[in-house]
C-alpha cells in the first residue's frame, strides 16, 4: 500500500520541523495514540488503538527516524504489532518546503500489513489509511495554527 499527499501548513518550516519532532504534539495528532515515548532523537515507541473495519486492536510499535536531510525533511521506518489482529511495517519520506510564512509538507509512505488486517481487503485498508493520514495532518495543522508564534 502506498500513500502520497501534501498539505499546506500555516507556519514557517523550522516550526513545522520542530513540531514533527515533538512527542507531545505527535501524541495529540496521531489517531488513537495512547502513548508516545521518545527514547532518543531517532527512536520512538508508540501504543495506538485503531479500528479498521470490524477489527479493533492495540498496536505497539517502534519507529526509527533518519534526519540526514533535516530541516528540509526526514525519513522514518517502523513496525507495529497488533497481536491477533496482525502486524504492519513501513516507512515514509517527509519533505518540507518553505513558502513564505507557510510550509508545504509532502509525504510518500509505504506499508505492508499481515494477519487479520490483510484479510480485510486492500480497498478498506487503503481508504482507512488515507482517512487516518488526513486526520493526523489536519490535527497537526490545527495544533500549529493554535500555538503562539515564538
Amino acid at each position: 500500500m502506498e500513500l502520497t499527499d501534501e498539505i499546506l501548513i500555516n507556519a514557517p518550516k523550522d516550526r513545522v520541523y520542530a513540531a514533527l519532532n515533538d512527542p507531545e504534539i505527535l501524541r495529540q495528532c496521531i489517531p488513537g495514540c495512547e502513548e508516545l515515548i521518545k527514547h532518543s532523537d531517532t527512536e520512538l515507541e508508540a501504543k495506538v488503538v485503531l479500528k479498521i473495519g470490524p477489527v479493533k486492536a492495540r498496536f505497539t510499535g517502534q519507529v526509527q527516524l533518519d534526519t540526514t536531510d533535516a530541516p528540509d525533511g526526514f525519513s522514518l521506518t517502523g513496525q507495529g504489532n497488533g497481536g491477533a489482529a496482525g502486524h504492519a511495517k513501513g516507512g515514509a519520506d517527509v519533505t518540507l518546503i518553505a513558502q513564505g510564512d507557510q510550509t508545504i509538507l509532502r509525504y510518500d509512505a509505504k506499508a505492508d500489513i499481515g494477519g487479520k488486517l490483510a484479510q480485510l481487503g486492500s480497498r478498506l485498508i487503503q481508504s482507512t489509511a488515507k482517512k487516518l493520514a488526513a486526520k493526523f495532518f489536519k490535527s497537526f495543522a490545527d495544533v500549529l495554527n493554535e500555538e503562539p508564534v515564538a
